[in-house]
């Protein structure tokens, strides 16, 4: 069988179970900001295992995209680490237990893919007799292949939890270690787990005890590559249809051996990041310096690294898209749809790489240099060159070993320890609790949503998680209406605030927010008095500031529509936020928008304003809205009905934001700024309404004061701009020039003090200069006047002195080093540096020293000659 028969059969089989198939979620959690990426099948579903929504169907089955980084470096080097995997899931809503679990387990494996029931193994945890007896006596598997480990229990602090059932396929001898006490839970390759099996049944409390749950859970997962080593007889998962012809592509490009070891681990690299790489892009992920876009931008890196280590010098990894579409594209359409962009964006981050290497290998030179004799690299400065310029630690240390220079380990692993737990830590500070209480004793068929709504009866109080009968003036709740005009966050737009007024008290509703099942809920403070569940309440929707949102948010749909127009149709939204006062758009686009482009949308937009256009929201089916054009957001899962929201035939998007009722209520459209913000992602910030006009106002406050300082018309001020700008340009080529020529006029002083130490002319000497560029210019003189030597020159500009030193090429192979004679003269002077053996600057914080550092430097010149 192939992977995507492997994975199609699995999906089939549970659906015959009863399972509802759902296609997998993207990769960026929905709903869940303790989590970078997904990472495994049932963190999507998290809300149904804890009970706080209800399930689309009490039964699920999933192939879940899965990102794990934890131990990058890992992969290739083993057979099956990955950084992109995929999760067969089954799971079970207090629905059914153990003894279906172990038994659909067992005939998927035995009957479906027909595996040798002989090979394979089971381990629970020692107390749960439960899974044993139907292990044993269901199933019929014998003692000897029933292990007991007390790891077999799965539970992350406090919440749900349970013991777990792992499968197990023996390889056979040849994959073991050869030791006699080799069996299930051995280090070697021999016992591979396929199949891990948690029964969720209790519910740990802060105190560490363990309480029955009044519905089980059945939470599994089998991966996809791993089953697929076993059923095609192949020693990893690399060598699966899966992952294999992506890895062939790779030693066609660089005429690689895959019998070599190392060209073997690089070509397995390349081939997982490069399934890690596309997928995350078609989820919407685009790379940056942080959060999810860091995990890919550090992927991405890594992977062309390996490609350099194989002799690929040019861009490569977009030209091995094609392959990984043809193997994943059918399970997930989403690539295909998203194709182009992903090789764009690829393509856009490798050269952007190739100019960060050169400079890395620019800072790692200078930092060899300044080692000197200690021949070791401080592991911070290590850290920092793979941190904030993204130089893999690997080249670092194959660079330095060739000049016989080891990196402090212990230190840069420390580093990137405490980068980890910083951002653990940031991620532990948002809750990943859904803070509703429970809601699926709700009747949700009963909660509607109505935007005129004045009145409505609070279905149900929550605090911290849980709920509560009612609150007292000063506590922050969850409120659930049975009737709600709120609109929630959605989209990139705030939700909705307002006023709650009951009999015997007073709310504040300062934000509004939806479940994943639709269900939305308030976030409010009690002001005064006290709000009990079933109390019937007024309620005051901010409506100005509501509308302010609708206009916002109708404008960024305009907005989109006609980047598409202008710049064309590989423009899609990478994210958005619609605020009262202002839009802000990021887009793909892989150059910055010119001015005249501006323009040309921003006409475009008002345009389609003072047509006064009506804003037509519709909901069909989700293959109704692609026929008819709509623009979905990228990386957004939907659901079989959805909202589509329609500018005539200008624009067409599923949305679910207020909008205004025709677009004229907008008024006007401006557009502030135009970023970038990463790459291929560009940002535009704009204006509408009340703020526009304010903004138009201040804009032209702005002109009016500059044509009185520049003392000529409004209509004037851009050729009276030109003129003074020509003029200032003239004034500063006339004094630069001064200058040159009073450094010049020292010529004679600094060559006057030219020595010959060991043979070597050196000119160590002050300078009159205000600028490093005219520091390094004069040296250039200097060394063309003397021709060879040292050339080391200081000049002393406020509270700091800087140096330049520069060393003739064949002078340097003499022993002296520019970085080095820089350094020992800076130190003198209360600073540091270093650089290249021909050239190097540096600076210094004592002025006064200017004189001792020259002679320092000089000193080190002869030490450096011995």
């Amino acid at each position: 069988m192939t992977g995507n028969e492997i994975r199609k059969a699995y999906l089939q089989f549970f659906k015959s179970k009863e399972h509802l198939i759902l296609h997998s979620f993207p990769l960026i959690p929905q709903n869940d900001p303790s989590l970078l990426l997904i990472g495994a099948g049932m963190a999507p579903l998290k809300p149904y295992f804890t009970g706080k929504l209800v399930p689309p169907s009490y039964r699920v089955t999933t192939s879940q995209k899965c990102i794990r980084t934890g131990d990058i470096d890992n992969v290739g080097r083993t057979a099956r680490h990955h950084t992109f995997f995929e999760m067969l899931g089954n799971f079970s809503f207090g629905d059914y237990f153990k003894k279906e679990a172990i038994s659909w387990a067992w005939e998927f494996l035995t009957k479906v893919l027909e595996l040798d029931p002989d090979k394979l193994y089971v381990t629970i945890y020692p107390d749960d007799t439960e899974a044993y007896e139907y292990w044993h006596t269901m199933i019929g598997l014998a003692d000897e292949r029933i292990f007991k480990f007390e790891d077999n229990f799965w539970e992350i602090g406090e919440g749900p939890c349970g013991p777990d059932s792992e499968i197990f396929y023996d390889l056979g001898a040849e994959r073991g270690c050869g030791e006699p006490t080799c069996t299930v839970g051995c280090d070697c390759d021999r016992y591979l787990e396929i199949w891990n099996l948690v029964f969720t049944q209790f519910n740990r409390t802060k105190d560490g005890k363990y309480t029955p749950l009044a519905k089980k859970n059945i939470d599994t997962g089998a991966g996809l590559e791993r089953l697929a080593s076993v059923i095609q007889q192949k020693e990893s998962n690399f060598e699966t249809d899966l992952i294999f012809p992506i890895i062939e592509q790779v030693l066609l490009l660089c005429r690689g051996d895959y019998a070599d070891p190392q060209q073997k681990v690089a070509t397995k690299v390349i081939a997982d990041h490069i399934r890690a790489i596309t997928v995350m892009i078609s989820d919407g992920i685009l790379p940056s310096n942080e959060g999810r876009g860091y995990v890919l931008r550090r992927i991405l890196r890594r992977a062309v690294r390996f490609g350099r280590l194989l002799g690929i010098e040019g861009l490569f990894l977009s030209s091995l898209v094609d392959t990984v579409i043809s193997i994943l594209g059918e399970a997930y359409p989403e690539l295909h749809e998203h194709e182009d962009l992903i090789k764009k964006v690829i393509d856009t981050e490798e050269k952007q790489f190739g100019a960060t290497l050169i400079q890395g290998i620019e800072l790692l030179d200078e930092m060899i240099a300044a080692a000197g004799s200690a021949k070791a690299l401080s592991g911070k400065d290590v850290f920092k060159l793979y941190d904030t310029f993204g130089f893999p630690v690997e080249l670092t240390e194959e660079i330095a070993g060739e000049k016989g220079i080891t990196i402090d380990k212990t230190e840069f692993e420390t580093a990137m320890k405490k980068q980890q737990d910083r951002a653990r830590a940031a991620r532990a500070d948002v809750s990943a609790k859904v803070v509703t209480p429970d809601t699926t004793g709700l009747e949700q068929s009963k909660l509607v949503n109505d935007p005129a709504a004045v009145n409505a009866t609070v279905a149900m109080l929550g605090k911290d998680g849980a709920e509560i009968r009612e609150a007292h003036d000063g506590e922050t709740i969850t409120v659930i209406l049975d009737i709600n005009p709120f609109h929630p966050e959605g989209g990139g737009q705030l939700g909705d605030t307002g006023i709650l007024t009951g009999s015997e008290g007073k709310a504040a509703v300062t934000d509004a927010k939806v479940l994943p099942n639709g269900l939305v809920y308030l976030i409010a403070t009690i002001t005064e008095g006290v709000i009990h569940t079933g109390d019937v309440l007024g309620i005051a929707v901010d409506k100005e500031r509501n509308l302010a949102l609708a206009r916002n948010h109708t404008a960024t749909h305009l907005l989109q529509a006609a980047l598409r127009k202008v710049l064309g149709n590989h423009v899609n939204q990478a994210g958005s936020l619609v605020t009262p006062d202002r839009l802000r758009f990021d887009f793909t686009h892989f150059s910055p928008v010119t001015r005249d482009e501006l323009e040309h949308v921003e006409q475009l937009v008002n345009a389609e304003i003072l047509k006064n256009i009506p804003v037509t929201i519709e909901e069909m089916s989700i293959d109704e809205a692609r026929k008819k054009g709509a623009m979905a957001l990228f990386g957004e899962k939907y659901g079989d009905v959805v909202r589509v929201v329609s500018v005539n035939s200008f624009s067409c998007e599923l949305c679910g934001g207020s909008h205004v009722n025709t677009t004229a209520v907008i008024g006007t459209f401006r557009i502030l700024s135009e970023t970038g913000t990463g790459t291929g992602v560009r940002r535009i910030e704009a204006v509408t309404g009340a703020a526009a006009l304010q903004q138009a106002c201040q804009d032209a406050a702005a002109l009016l004061r500059t044509a009185a300082m520049l003392k000529t018309k409004v209509e004037d001020v851009p050729e009276k701009v030109q003129i003074v700008l020509a003029q200032l340009k003239d004034a500063e080529k006339e004094l630069q020039q001064l200058k040159k020529a009073a450094s010049l006029s020292d010529m004679d002083m600094i060559l006057a003090s030219q020595e010959n130490i060991g043979g070597v002319p050196v000119v160590a000497a002050s300078a009159q200069t205000d600028s490093m560029d005219g520091l390094r210019e004069l040296a250039d003189a200097v060394m063309d006047k003397v021709g060879g030597g040292v050339i080391l020159l200081g000049t002393a500009t406020g509270d700091k002195v800087h140096f330049v030193c520069k060393v003739a090429k064949a002078d340097t192979k003499k022993g002296l080093h520019a970085g080095k004679i820089i350094k020992a003269a800076a130190q003198a002077a209360g600073g540091n540096g270093g650089g290249r053996p021909d050239m190097a600057q540096a600076g210094g914080k004592d002025p006064g020293k200017l004189p001792d550092a020259l002679e320092a430097g000089k000193h080190a010149v002869c030490e450096l000659l011995g």
